[in-house]
């Protein structure tokens, strides 16, 4: 009985609409259809559950669109990728809020990224700084751009914000061990941590035999080939402990050195293969 209600000439009228039917790929009938079904759906909402408010983002506004005098519809600006792709979960980019989805050093690092050109916007729009104190912000990243100082704070706003106090020092352990190889704040990571940060690295769990080198560790961890091969991988600097290169392959593992105070080497084979080694009864 819906179907009857609803007119074509008002689907079709649309820009959004006029600009699918004109692209090449055209408009399958799930896309023409979305709008009317997004608008049922909330007349229910209303009408079973009192619901009056739609948010959604940008371009979600011909979706909202509605009759009647008590509901309102709210859109807020779409958050985009550095090379201006949209974010969500259909284009596979999504930001999450989740833990087990998007980790809290995952989420620093993509504030942390973001352009002089959108910074100011996303301090605004999603943390609760001042006005005034995000005018300083910005007045002293235009004599010291080099720092990052907008992009840094925003970070840490928003991760604290999502994470909390632990979440933001999570993240800023996780960026100290990667890219500046703090031994420190590595011997600081939780198994959580190293799992989140070198999530495609291989875990494996050895026992540590005296005079164990660095070749058998490399081999135990099949990290390289067997045969001269993987002897030459080490010696050409393609080998690194804990973010320290090693370049001969008879060197013996050293406790504090090699394995850390939490029973934990991050061993890198060429420059973004990880392994997680965790060391047995020492």
């Amino acid at each position: 009985g819906a179907g009857g209600c609803l007119r074509m000439g008002t689907l079709l009228s649309r820009q959004s609409c006029q600009a699918r039917l004109r692209s090449a790929e055209g408009m399958s009938l799930a896309e023409f259809l979305y709008p009317a079904l997004q608008a049922y759906d909330f007349l229910h909402l209303h009408q079973h559950h009192g619901c009056r408010i739609q948010l959604g983002g940008h371009d979600q506004m011909g979706n909202i669109m509605m009759t009647g005098t008590d509901v309102f519809g709210i859109t807020v600006p779409l958050i985009t990728s550095t090379t201006g792709d949209k974010l969500g979960k259909t284009a596979g980019n999504a930001v999450w809020l989740n833990r087990n989805k998007t980790s809290p050093f995952e989420l620093y690092q993509f504030f942390v990224r973001q352009q002089d050109n959108v910074v100011e916007k996303y301090l605004k729009l999603f943390t609760f700084l001042p006005l005034e104190e995000i005018a300083h912000i910005m007045e002293m990243h235009a004599k010291e751009p080099e720092k990052w100082g907008p992009q840094k704070r925003l970070a840490a706003e928003v991760t604290k914000l999502v994470h909390g106090r632990e979440g933001l020092e999570s993240a800023k352990r996780c960026t100290k061990a990667l890219y500046y190889s703090s031994v420190e704040a590595l011997e600081e990571m939780s198994d959580q941590e190293l799992q989140e940060l070198f999530i495609q690295a291989t875990s494996a769990e050895l026992m540590l035999e005296p005079g164990m080198t660095v070749l058998n560790l490399c081999r135990k961890a099949n990290a390289i080939p067997d045969g001269p091969s993987g002897y030459q991988k080490i010696t050409d600097g393609g080998v690194s402990i804990n973010g320290n290169r090693v370049t001969n392959p008879e060197t013996v593992l050293i406790l504090g050195q090699h394995i850390l105070k939490n029973g934990v080497s991050l061993l890198r084979v060429g420059k973004k293969n990880y392994y997680i080694i965790k060391w047995l009864q020492l």
